[in-house]
């Protein structure tokens, strides 16, 4: 399939029944991932997507050309684990060729990421986010059933050495677990010029045994933090961006994502394509629309355009914030989804849509 050609026709901007704009693309490229983390795939095996059903990265550029005429100009590469798509430096090359998307972003658990930051900086990629929930190696191993702590460390440096700024490193902040370690991750991350964004376990799944207890909540994360390092100023929001930042004494800013607590739906602009063309308009959708069976019996750009466009003119997903309202009712703990349906739809875990 050949890549999609920017359409220089003018569309009209689309907005959902909320007035979010599309703007912003989190693009799986493999359901499969090499670390086994409590919070999202704890599971020793799972329902893979067929290996027929993945898209080629042609696919993939073409769908993103695609959202791109309907007013996408940022792609985050997500997984599973990103980097275990063969190839990946080239889908950047080929989502670079539209000049209307201009940031292409990679989240990674770093494990691989040594090995081929140097390719993906000569192909063009733009910014990285590296998953790290601990500094120490035995509680990483305890936490993603694997021993490859040294690995990622190697990838976060190696992130600066080829060239790459404003490096962030992504911390799912869990009480009980690693909240005796937000003051070291910061400090870790001012020596990598780097920002820390905590984020707020979410009840995403069903697997991972979830319960409110465990979250350690954005004002737990801020009152730990002022102890050590006195009074925390926010500073300015940034639209669409998910991350709450602050500024620390002498001018280190961290972030929170407090997803649980405090959602931000009302003004999210992100959807998902999973790896076999699956889109979800939200994180905590539990259906979605089928992309890859149009694109693959050769439906017209305008036909594909039209199945964007409608199916975000009518989203009303506010899904975070319909699971906080649980909360008043006490029946938000436990996982949004069983694992007997994960397993029958595999659609469904947070690994597959791009968490």
């Amino acid at each position: 399939m050949m890549s999609h050609s920017p359409d220089s026709t003018l569309h009209p901007a689309v907005v959902d029944t909320y007035d979010r704009p599309l703007k912003s693309l989190r693009l799986s490229v493999t359901d499969r991932c090499n670390l086994r983390c409590r919070y999202c795939m704890p599971e020793a095996e799972y329902v893979w997507l067929p290996r027929e059903d993945v898209l080629s990265l042609e696919e993939m550029a073409t769908l993103a050309g695609y959202f791109a005429d309907l007013g996408v100009d940022k792609v985050r590469l997500t997984g599973g684990e990103p980097l275990l798509r063969r190839d990946l430096p080239r889908l950047v090359r080929l989502l670079l060729q539209d000049r209307r998307i201009t940031e292409i972003a990679l989240t990674t658990n770093g494990v691989l990421l040594a090995d081929q930051v140097q390719e993906l900086y000569d192909a063009g990629l733009q910014r990285v986010t590296v998953s790290l929930d601990t500094l120490r190696p035995e509680r990483f191993r305890q936490l993603t059933g694997r021993d490859e702590f040294s690995r990622v460390i190697e990838g976060i440096e190696s992130v600066g050495k080829v060239g790459f700024g404003n490096l962030k490193l992504d911390t799912v902040a869990i009480r009980g677990f690693n909240d005796d370690e937000l003051i070291a991750l910061i400090e870790f991350a001012k020596h990598y010029q780097a920002e820390v964004r905590f984020i707020e376990y979410m009840d995403v799944g069903g697997a991972n045994e979830w319960a409110m207890e465990k979250v350690l909540s954005r004002a737990m994360i801020l009152d730990r933090l002022s102890q050590h390092y006195g009074p925390i100023p926010a500073l300015p929001e940034r639209g669409a961006a998910p991350a709450q930042r602050f500024l620390l004494p002498g001018g280190t800013i961290f972030g929170i994502i407090p997803s649980t607590t405090t959602p931000f739906c009302a003004q999210c602009d992100r959807s998902r394509v999973t790896a076999d063309g699956m889109w979800y308009l939200c994180l905590y959708a539990t259906s979605g629309t089928d992309l890859r069976k149009p694109l693959r019996m050769g439906a017209s750009p305008e036909r594909m355009r039209e199945i964007i466009r409608s199916g975000w003119a009518v989203r009303r997903d506010r899904g975070a914030e319909e699971r906080k309202v649980l909360e008043r009712g006490g029946r938000r703990d436990g996982g949004l989804i069983g694992i007997d349906r994960l397993r029958e739809d595999p659609h469904l875990e947070m690994h597959v849509r791009g968490g």
